[in-house]
This record gives structure tokens, C-alpha cells and sequence, in this order.
């Protein structure tokens, strides 16, 4: 390591970041990965990471890596019985629902919702709302690229 060039930039607001990063459960399963495509590129602050991903990633510089546990309150949130509902198997008109599927529903605004088919009971279908995610305790683990000031357009 030679020490001629300046300090090198740590991450924090206003950087722009690029890293790889592998997202696993507490069993290991992998869920998400950047490590067989393109690494990930951000600005610190811009939403496209939730706080709890970016707060451990604070002060790391390029060539760092590192890993961390995230909580289910920094993750994706507490899995809410409130977001578990029934439904009528007649709603589903053409699509027949299967426990397992994930099936796209319209929410109150609009958008869209995605639904995790949990149960079918004669004509009652359980879909539970919650992310994928809610409830688990994540291992994230990192390898920053680089670290640059984030270019404002």
C-alpha cells in the first residue's frame, strides 16, 4: 500500500457509492446478490437502500468490505398479522391462486401490492401482504468499489 495519494473517501451523505453486496437470510439462503452481475451504484441518502442497510455502511472506503446483521426493524419491518387477509376465491377471476404463488394486487391507491397466497380453504384464500422480508434478521454482506462525491444534475 503506498500512502502518496490524498485520504481516501469514506462513505457517508452525499457520496455516491459503488459495492458488491450479498443479502442471506439467517440459514444462509442467499436472496439477493450482485456478485454474478453489475455491482450496485447509490448515493448515500437517495432511498435506494433502506437506512438500515446504509447506516453500518457509514465510514467504510473503497477496498473495504465488511459484514453486518441487520434487524428486521432496519430491514424490511415486523411481519403485522394486520397485513394477512382473506380473501374470496371468486376474486381471482381468471388466475386459480396457489399456496406459494406471489400474486400482484391493486392497493387502495392504485398501485400495485404484491401477496403471498398463504392458505386456500374452500372459498376463502389467505394472502399475506407483508414483504417477503418482514420478520428476518438479514446478513449483509459487503465489498465497497468506490467512493466518489455524488454528482448533483
Amino acid at each position: 500500500m503506498s500512502h502518496q495519494e490524498p485520504p481516501e473517501l469514506r462513505i457517508d451523505e452525499g457520496m455516491e457509492v459503488t459495492l458488491h453486496f450479498t443479502l442471506s437470510l439467517e440459514d444462509g439462503t442467499v436472496v439477493d446478490s450482485t456478485r454474478d452481475k453489475a455491482p450496485a451504484t447509490f448515493q448515500v441518502g437517495d432511498g435506494n437502500l433502506p437506512p438500515g442497510f446504509e447506516h453500518p455502511l457509514k465510514g467504510l472506503a473503497s477496498g473495504d468490505t465488511g459484514t453486518f446483521e441487520i434487524t428486521p426493524e432496519h430491514a424490511f419491518g415486523q411481519h403485522n398479522p394486520q397485513n394477512i387477509q382473506l380473501l374470496k376465491r371468486e376474486d381471482f377471476e381468471s388466475d386459480v391462486p396457489e399456496v406459494g404463488m406471489v400474486m400482484s394486487f391493486a392497493d387502495a391507491a392504485g398501485g400495485e401490492l404484491p401477496g403471498v397466497i398463504k392458505g386456500i380453504e374452500g372459498e376463502q384464500v389467505e394472502v399475506d401482504f407483508n414483504h417477503p422480508l418482514a420478520g428476518r434478521t438479514l446478513t449483509f454482506e459487503v465489498e465497497v468499489l468506490d467512493v466518489k462525491p455524488a454528482t448533483t444534475h
